[in-house]
């Protein structure tokens, strides 16, 4: 019979003990790096100031002992992907992935408008909590093992990417690789407002719809037209209608565009669709419908024809991601707090890694909501906690020979 490792076996008391002891005494740097890192305009689109997090980020890791590679967007709209590979004591241990975003969703200039802030111990200003706090502590925490001397695992690569917020165009290439040969991904999205990590999330097709008609002056002889703004409306209708077909599956047109002037008959409608699902299989199931209804078009002599624009697989909890949640529950229990996972309808690049089959566990940032938002904000009293639970659960994961044995099981 397999020996029994309970969660978390591989983290002793004085380890945990040192490594929130070492993240207390960092605290004033860490809010000094995040008032740094808050106050750059980088918004996706804003590649200079997304390179200049990246330059702090890649500076951060080779301090401790990694090898940084920087990979351009090769289109050079976007900053570039940071790569770093800290190497472990342990060959043919596991081999950990720890991912965080330097991009935000604001536009040059609200820096200027509502730069980072203390109150109270909550820390505001744009990216706070999505994701400066988080990228920092995937930082922290790996510099609090490296103090701790050796790393029990054959390497942990950390990867910084520019482009989350619209959907890691450029990043997702590099993340596929290195997913492609680790066994565990890690993601430090922020923990829900209530604590709450994230062991699953729905998948997402983002479409673009397009239904072309026939042209005609609407007055003069609108009989030889063919509307396809009428015909999309009724199919906007009939979309939604596919909501609640598959349990947790949403379908909603965001976005519709179609016609030229009144007094024509709309030649083009467009909408752009955005549809989720918890499984795989009822993704697919939805995408399938939806093809299925744009072949029954209630205008005669009208077409539709659908364009992906991104898809992102869900990220399901799998039994191997339960184990990492089980590691991080014993943890935060004892470092003093308790945690629960959760399922959210977003995505970020969990999706990508738990797609290829790595479990993935997100939402291990500290504590902070209101995101995308002026209102967005962090608990600063969530920082070392959040932080030694993610520099626990990497020594827990590494120090798992369950954990390394799964690669021979993928194959």
């Amino acid at each position: 019979m397999a020996t029994i490792h309970p969660p978390a076996a591989g983290v002793s008391a004085d380890d945990l003990t040192a490594i929130e002891a070492s993240l207390r005494a960092d605290e004033p740097a860490y809010l000094d790096d995040l008032e740094r890192l808050v106050n750059i305009d980088c918004g996706s689109y804003t590649p200079a100031g997304v390179d200049e997090v990246g330059r702090f980020v890649a500076g951060f890791l080779a301090e401790i002992g990694a090898s940084v590679d920087a990979r351009p967007d090769p289109d050079g709209r976007l900053g570039a992907t940071i790569v770093g590979t800290l190497p472990g004591s342990e060959p043919g241990g596991a081999r950990l992935l720890l991912i965080g975003h330097m991009d935000t969703v604001f536009d040059p200039g609200t820096v200027a408008e509502r730069p980072f802030a203390i109150a109270d111990r909550i820390a505001t200003g744009p990216g706070v909590t999505d994701m400066k706090s988080g990228l920092l502590a995937g930082l922290y925490a790996s510099r609090a093992l490296v103090r701790r001397g050796t790393l029990p695992f054959e390497r942990l690569t950390f990867v910084a990417n520019p482009d989350e917020e619209i959907g890691s165009p450029s990043s997702t290439p590099h993340i596929r690789e290195l997913a492609a040969t680790a066994d565990v991904c890690l993601v430090l999205e922020c923990a829900r407002a209530n604590g709450d990590i994230v062991s699953s999330r729905k998948g997402i097709l983002d479409a673009k719809i397009t239904v072309r008609g026939r042209a005609a002056h609407a007055g003069v002889e609108p009989e030889k037209g063919r509307s396809a703004i009428l015909a999309a409306a009724d199919l906007v209708t009939r979309l939604h209608a596919l909501n609640g077909r598959w349990p947790g599956v949403t379908v909603n047109v965001g976005a519709i565009d179609g016609g030229t002037r009144p007094n024509v008959v709309a030649e083009r409608c467009s909408l752009e669709v955005d549809v989720r699902a918890i499984r795989r299989e009822d993704l697919e199931a939805a995408a399938a419908a939806i093809a299925e209804l744009l072949g029954e078009l209630a205008v005669p002599d009208t077409s539709a024809e659908l364009e992906p624009m991104a898809r992102w697989w869900p990220m399901e909890k799998l039994e191997r991601s339960g184990r990492l949640v089980d590691h991080a529950v014993a943890l935060a229990e004892r470092l003093g707090f308790t945690v629960h996972d959760a399922a959210t309808g977003g995505a970020s690049d969990a999706n990508t890694t738990s797609g290829l089959g790595v479990p993935s566990l997100d939402g291990l940032g500290p504590i902070g909501g209101n995101d995308h938002s002026p209102a967005e904000y962090l608990e600063l009293d969530s920082i070392v906690p959040r932080t030694s639970l993610v520099a626990g659960l990497l020594l827990a994961i590494g120090s798992d020979p369950a954990v390394a044995a799964w690669r021979a099981e993928r194959g």
